[in-house]
């Protein structure tokens, strides 16, 4: 099985090629950017809501441990159970268990991207249960057996002749590719779902302290319908989803809107508190909370870097990333790709093992630019860089351990960086003869984009004949 790195080349070399991919992404990408700007002039002061937005998840992030247990006292106190935690395994371990307790067999589930990072359905598929994604995008990708492509689109990458291909392979009924009837047939298969679940799992947008509910917002209305028809409810969160007061969603649900899809608000924003109360007509019997860490506290720990928990998944960096608008989202091999995924991955999976992500990136700073919490993205990805290659978490291989100790004598000595500048003037001469062949030893480089040439004379060099010397 091929590393991470390697298979992130092989998968980005294959997408970059495929330009009907390509078009299909700017396409979706260039109608995002139309409506997302329309929308940010809604706001009276757009840069003065980022700096509220980014204060906001700073004292959330900060105050994380006082939070949570406000959080959870609440929700404890209108009869729900919370559950902690620790790893992405012991997240499955509990919410296997309620559902062998329960012997629930069909599980209806509306759009977690946590559950993605833990690799939820895949746990419960093991055991012999049935999960079945509410979610339109979330759904056609479950169809296709791939994981989702984008935080908030996740079948961007696909055409509506293609959804129809998957529809007739696998439910058997697409009259034509017309998005209206292929939204009915999905109705029309996830109603019964509803109806025989057990179970309902969710995520969760935001988690409010001062009053100890769950906020999901949403446009298609399956998550209402996955926490009010069966049984059970179980909300699925990562502990970082922490905003300190119920007023806090008064900028939120807008800002998640309009950075998310381009909209003034979303269809449905629905607030869970707890289990059915005396009196209610609707909701589940029993309802569970399963707080999640899975390495988010290391995050956490790391004062230089621990304002990237603030991210409110609206994907805005992957929408606006030239890397990512390229080689696409299932190339990073992970659920959170784009920029704050390479940022977040090497936290939560191993940073050795995936720090070629925070290489995947052109450092031009739009991510930054536009994180509407104001995350300092292209920042983060070279501080990765740099705790990469520092000692007390890992060396460079022998081969780059040799070439900064080559660059490091010779930069430091006058005159082997004059003698070395003499020398790649020459060799410069004949790189096009080997360039972006076996025996070019820039191949990885030049494979992409041209090699800077070496100027004809140096500054240096130019002094000494033009200078005035006294």
């Amino acid at each position: 099985m091929s590393s991470p790195a390697a298979q992130f080349k092989t998968d980005a070399k294959r997408i970059t090629a495929d330009l009907r991919h390509r078009a299909t992404i700017q396409t979706a990408m260039g109608k995002y950017e139309l409506v997302r700007d329309q929308r940010k002039h809604w706001f009276q002061d757009w840069e003065g809501a980022r700096t509220l937005a980014a204060r906001t998840k700073y004292e959330a992030v900060n105050g994380l441990d006082a939070h949570l247990l406000q959080f959870t006292r609440k929700l404890e106190a209108r009869g729900t159970k919370v559950h902690w935690a620790g790893t992405g395994a012991q997240a499955c371990a509990i919410i296997l268990d309620l559902l062998q307790a329960r012997r629930a067999r069909v599980v209806v589930k509306s759009k977690t991207m946590t559950s993605e990072e833990i690799h939820l359905n895949d746990a419960l598929a093991r055991a012999g249960v049935e999960v079945v994604e509410s979610d339109l995008g979330e759904f056609i990708v479950q169809l296709r057996g791939e994981p989702p492509y984008h935080l908030v689109f996740p079948a961007m990458h696909l055409t509506r002749d293609e959804i129809k291909e998957v529809f007739a392979k696998r439910l058997h009924d697409a009259p034509s590719n017309d998005p209206e009837e292929l939204t009915m047939v999905a109705r029309r298969q996830l109603r019964q779902k509803y109806l025989q679940a057990d179970v309902g799992i969710t995520g969760a947008n935001f988690a409010i302290a001062e009053t100890g509910m769950i906020s999901i917002t949403e446009n298609e209305g399956n998550a209402r319908l996955t926490a009010a028809l069966p049984r059970t409810m179980i909300t699925l969160m990562g502990i970082e989803k922490i905003l300190p007061r119920y007023a806090d969603l008064a900028l939120f649900l807008p800002m998640l809107a309009v950075m998310g899809t381009g909209q003034a608000l979303t269809c449905y924003n629905t607030m869970y508190g707890g289990p059915r109360q005396p009196g209610e007509a609707d909701g589940p019997e029993e309802f569970h909370v399963v707080l999640l860490d899975n390495r988010r506290t290391l995050v956490l720990a790391d004062v230089e870097q621990r304002d990237a928990l603030g991210c409110i998944r609206c994907g805005a960096c992957l929408n606006v990333c030239p890397v990512y608008r390229n080689v696409g989202g299932h190339t990073y091999g992970t659920v959170y790709g784009g920029p704050i995924g390479s940022v977040l991955t090497p936290h939560l999976r191993g940073l050795q093992e995936w720090k070629h992500l925070s290489y995947a990136s052109s450092l031009c700073g739009a991510c930054t630019e536009t994180c509407p919490v104001g995350i300092d993205i292209h920042h983060h990805l070279l501080r990765n860089r740099r705790n990469a290659s520092a000692p007390k978490t890992g060396k460079p291989d022998a081969w780059q351990r040799l070439l900064f100790k080559l660059y490091a004598a010779t930069a430091a000595r006058p005159a082997f960086w004059r003698l070395a500048t003499r020398f790649g003037r020459f060799v410069q001469r004949f790189h096009g003869l080997v360039k972006g062949g076996a025996l070019d030893p820039v191949r990885a480089w030049t494979g992409t984009r041209e090699l800077p040439p070496i100027a004809r004379q140096s500054f240096r060099e130019w002094w000494k004949e033009h200078g005035t010397h006294e």
